[in-house]
């Protein structure tokens, strides 16, 4: 691959990032955060490339001054996830990733005394923070109260429907579910990965996730509906 074609590969690879980036595609793959620092990366490769073909095509530097190497074509192979990103754009992580996984309930932070919540009913409560009460605090905060959770539809160990969410640390990588089991007179019948808004109460069936043993609290679902996907899907 001579230096023209590394420059190719170098725009194709920065109008990826720069594209995923100023979207909210590369909020598929890595936090929120990290938004200022895939700019800045998308930027520097299409500076390295513009000053690769300066360099190659300035006057004097002909093919005849210089030395021609002849590298190996499955360098060509570099554009293929460049273009993956451009033309693609694979979605998020599903219920194919969370049912690799263990519930990261298991790792959880769990605070030494939960605060009361908010007035108004209902609460709209992230997965993570409904299943830290739940199982670490036996519902005492939750009990009496009419909660809203929002995820998508995964299959539970007993073929039943589980609301997940996924959460990062830093990227898609590092990804693990947070499940919580659907419980009630209300069945959710919704296809897998949809998502959806499920309102309910507290219950205090748990179970064992059989990946990694932890507890999967549930919610007695008092009714649902279905939505788009949320513009940050992880927690």
């Amino acid at each position: 691959m001579n230096r023209r074609a590394q420059a190719i590969v170098m725009v194709l690879f920065g109008g990826a990032i720069l594209k995923a980036s100023l979207t909210d595609v590369y909020l598929r793959y890595v936090k929120e955060s990290l938004q200022p620092f895939l700019i800045a990366a998308g930027v520097l490769l299409l500076a390295a490339a513009a000053m690769t073909l300066y360099y190659e095509m300035r006057p004097g530097d002909s093919a005849t001054d210089r030395h021609v190497h002849h590298e190996p074509q499955v360098g060509w192979l570099l554009i293929v996830p460049a273009l993956g990103v451009l033309l693609i754009a694979p979605p998020a992580l599903g219920s194919y990733a969370a049912g690799q996984s263990g519930t990261a309930l298991a790792a959880a932070q769990v605070e030494s005394e939960f605060a009361p919540l908010p007035p108004g009913d209902p609460v709209p409560l992230s997965l993570m923070e409904y299943a830290t009460r739940a199982v670490f605090d036996q519902g005492r905060t939750l009990d009496g109260r009419e909660l809203r959770l929002t995820g998508f539809i995964s299959p539970g160990p007993d073929g039943r429907p589980m609301l997940t969410r996924m959460t990062v640390a830093c990227c898609a990588a590092d990804g693990r579910p947070i499940k919580i089991g659907l419980d009630g007179d209300v069945p959710v019948d919704a296809p897998v990965d949809t998502w959806i808004h499920a309102v309910g109460v507290y219950s205090s069936r748990v179970e064992k996730d059989p990946v990694n043993q932890a507890e999967v609290p549930y919610l007695r679902v008092t009714s649902w509906q279905q939505t788009t996907a949320p513009r940050r899907p992880y927690e």
